[in-house]
C-alpha cells in the first residue's frame, strides 16, 4: 500500500466559524472549497478538512477525544503568531519528554497542539 496523503476530517456544527478559524486565524492554505466542505493543506502530505455536519451523515464529536498534534520548527514564533491572530494562547509548557507545547481549541472544541523539540532539555 502506498499512501500519498493523509487527511483528518472534522464534522462541525459550527462549520463557518471553524472554516474562518483555520483559514483566517491559523492561516492554512485552502486546497478545496465547497459550500459544505473545505480542505486545508498542512504540508506536502497532510490535510485537515472541515465538513458541515448538517450536510453529512456523520455527527460532530463536539471536540471530545480529538487532538491534532502539529510539530513546528519554532514554538516561540508560533506563540507570537497565535497571539497576533487574537487567539490568546496559554503560556508555552515544557514537558519532561523533551517538547515545548501550546494547546488551543477551535470553535467546535477540537484541541490543536503545537509542539517543537526542546533543544535545551536534558
Amino acid at each position: 500500500m502506498h499512501i500519498k496523503t493523509a487527511n483528518t476530517i472534522f464534522y462541525c456544527r459550527k462549520w463557518k466559524e471553524c472554516v474562518d478559524f483555520y483559514k483566517n486565524k491559523i492561516g492554512l492554505q485552502v486546497t478545496t472549497s465547497l459550500d459544505w466542505f473545505v480542505e486545508f493543506k498542512l504540508n506536502k502530505a497532510s490535510r485537515l478538512s472541515i465538513a458541515d455536519e448538517s450536510r453529512t451523515s456523520i455527527d460532530s464529536n463536539e471536540g471530545k477525544g480529538v487532538t491534532i498534534a502539529l510539530e513546528v520548527g519554532d514554538i516561540e514564533t508560533v506563540h507570537i503568531y497565535l497571539n497576533e491572530a487574537g487567539l490568546s494562547p496559554p503560556p508555552i509548557k515544557d514537558h519532561s519528554w523533551g517538547a515545548r507545547v501550546i494547546h488551543i481549541h477551535d470553535p467546535e472544541g477540537n484541541r490543536i497542539e503545537f509542539w517543537s523539540i526542546n533543544l535545551g532539555a536534558k
